[in-house]
């Protein structure tokens, strides 16, 4: 297991919320999901089709619902919104996973370790690992499926992470944020007596999390963090690895929403998703000053709806609206000309990238 040790009183970011589990984390995840396609068939007969918020982001594999590859956001970006964007390289094609290509593609793009390592074609953070070395690329190389494209991206070092949900009307000039998601890394805190181990099993959250989810066959958990000293868990910031979810709306601003507006309208026909980025402070984030890891379309989940804080009755009310904004844009584009794609097709795409997941190097 990596960790990433900090003193509490160097974090500049919110306070990290009580590791419990909330409403609906509660409840069984298919279980969970049974009201959510419920709604999703309702929605689908009412406008005729199931698959209408494939029509959201025209352009994009599926609207951004499944089988979408990070890449192509990027690709349609425009100056001013690739200007946010973290630096990174795609590496796809023949012979361009080997060490050697790696390398070399990472001068040419100006990236030192450590970089990030992540599929194009990803999910929940599945595959995507912190890289400090040539040997642990080399690694990470080794285990990547053959033929599969990935991301080599500069590491964030900023403490906070967020996921921006945007809409924007068709036909409309601006947009809005209908969501702020702030997560929060799982991490103990030290006490000067247990290990990282201890200190893990101690909270029967994390245990479970990081017990089913995460590659536990690493090294340092034998370690004594100091008294006070938060020990970060993960790279990635995931609710199935045990982060937390809060919900920020209360910290939306005038200027940030309309930094992620002009991101987003340099963005030609992307009406509807997430921009996952990371921020130094929370007052740095209201000023829209962040740093775009990378962006998600339809299929962006309403991840706000974790906040321990919510009811299930709130939680589901959350995912209800996001579900009856996608229709709603969907079935404007659909006016415009745009055509959903064939349920056969987003199911042929939701099984491969299901099945691909299975094969990505654990991340860490």
């Amino acid at each position: 297991m990596t960790v990433f040790r900090a003193h509490a009183s160097s974090l500049r970011q919110p306070q990290r919320l009580p590791c419990r589990r909330g409403a609906i984390e509660r409840i069984p995840y298919p279980v969970c999901l049974i009201p959510l396609i419920a709604q999703w068939i309702w929605l689908g007969l009412r406008y005729r089709s199931l698959t209408l918020p494939s029509c959201a982001n025209p352009g994009i594999t599926a609207g951004g619902l499944v089988g979408d590859c990070k890449s192509e956001y990027f690709d349609r970006m425009g100056p001013r919104a690739h200007a946010r964007i973290a630096p990174y390289v795609l590496l796809c094609g023949h012979g361009a996973t080997s060490l050697t290509n790696a390398l070399k593609a990472m001068r040419e793009h100006g990236l030192m370790f450590p970089v990030v390592a992540k599929p194009d074609l990803g999910w929940c953070g599945y595959g995507v690992r912190r890289i400090n070395t040539t040997t642990e690329l080399q690694s990470y190389l080794t285990q990547f499926p053959a033929g599969a494209a990935l991301l080599l991206q500069r590491y964030l070092s900023e403490p906070g992470e967020a996921g921006i949900f945007y809409m924007r009307e068709p036909g409309q000039v601006t947009g809005r944020i209908v969501g702020l998601l702030l997560r929060h890394h799982p991490q103990v805190v030290g006490d000067g007596k247990r290990t990282i181990a201890q200190l893990l099993d101690d909270d029967p959250r994390l245990r479970h999390r990081f017990r089913h989810h995460l590659n536990c066959d690493h090294h340092n958990v034998a370690t004594i963090p100091r008294a006070g000293e938060r020990v970060r868990l993960s790279t990635i910031g995931s609710f199935r690895v045990g982060a937390t979810y809060e919900d920020g709306i209360r910290h939306q601003s005038d200027i940030l929403t309309a930094t992620v507006d002009s991101i987003a309208c340099d963005m030609p026909q992307f009406h509807a998703g997430r921009l996952d980025v990371r921020f130094a402070s929370i007052h740095a984030l209201r000023r829209g000053q962040f740093t775009i890891m990378e962006v998600n379309g339809a299929g962006s989940e309403a991840g706000q709806a974790w906040d321990p804080k919510y009811t299930l009755r709130q939680a589901y009310r959350i995912v209800f609206a996001k579900q009856r904004m996608l229709f709603a844009l969907g079935a404007i584009n659909r006016a415009r000309g745009h055509r959903p794609i064939r349920l056969t097709a987003l199911v042929r795409h939701w099984l491969h990238q299901q099945a691909i997941l299975r094969h990505y190097p654990a991340s860490n």
